[in-house]
């Protein structure tokens, strides 16, 4: 398949798997452009190799020179080259599309918003594991049940430095004596973070399962002191309402299931 071929049928399948997100995007040129001024860009995945790999952007503020864009890349199977990149296309869209459209949305539909002491001075939106392979409740029961992120914060923290918002991709499975733990901070693969999800106790069975997970994560704005002017009283106090109780979620209660879709 020629590159434009290729570009052709990544683009119609990112503008098919917005739509099952509620979002309408049509292609224009290079790029998907979506609602405002979200679009999603497309590039040559390394090697070009013609597999099922994808490389994809969300544009955050299309047209604006430091606008920040949310890189992932994701690998599908099937028999033809067309079929492996339609199901690369869903596999993004489930775990790290899904986040980027909760990040503009705020309803709490497609990703959930949580913060962690472990991670101070980041906010951070975590979507739906994609858990796929023989015996993948266990693996999924295992990610709704663990607080992952947290585990993995003293080897994520050294490298969240200038970057907002930082993608992270989370990627683990295989099976005993063959398994796989990969984390990815902004699209540069972290060996101190992978070692960690590694060490981690998930469960490896005696047959192929993986698990694809994305977290967003955006720095806290510090909110300054109220200005008040000269010879205004003193502001009435401000009652905060008590937090509603909530119970207690492993990072990725979300999961779905992807038998056909990679990594």
């Amino acid at each position: 398949m020629r590159p434009e071929e290729r570009l052709a049928v990544i683009q119609r399948c990112v503008v098919r798997e917005m739509a099952g997100l509620g979002q309408v995007f049509r292609v224009d040129g290079e790029v998907v452009r979506g609602p405002g001024t979200t679009a999603v860009a497309v590039r040559e995945h390394p090697g070009g190799d013609g597999g099922g790999h994808v490389d994809l952007g969300f544009v955050l503020h299309l047209g604006r020179a430091d606008a920040p864009v949310v890189w992932d890349c994701a690998a599908g199977l099937g028999k033809t080259e067309e079929e492996k990149l339609a199901n690369a296309v869903k596999m993004w869209a489930t775990t790290t599309a899904s986040v980027l459209v909760e990040l503009a949305d705020g309803r709490g539909v497609y990703a959930d918003r949580a913060d962690h002491a472990e991670l101070p001075g980041w906010h951070v939106l975590q979507g739906p594991a994609a858990v796929f392979g023989f015996g993948n409740e266990r693996l999924a029961a295992w990610l709704a049940e663990h607080r992952v992120l947290p585990a993995l914060a003293p080897a994520l923290l050294p490298g969240l430095t200038g970057a907002d918002p930082v993608g992270v991709k989370l990627f683990l499975g295989g099976k005993a004596g063959d398994d796989v733990a990969e984390v990815r901070v902004d699209g540069e693969v972290s060996e101190a973070a992978s070692a960690a999800l590694r060490a981690l106790d998930w469960p490896r069975g005696e047959r192929l399962c993986w698990a694809r997970l994305f977290v967003l994560l955006t720095a806290v704005r510090p909110v300054g002191p109220a200005v008040v002017p000269a010879g205004a009283g003193a502001p009435a106090p401000v009652r905060t309402p008590a937090p509603a109780a909530v119970r207690p979620r492993g990072l990725f209660a979300r999961w779905r299931e992807a038998r056909r879709a990679g990594r």
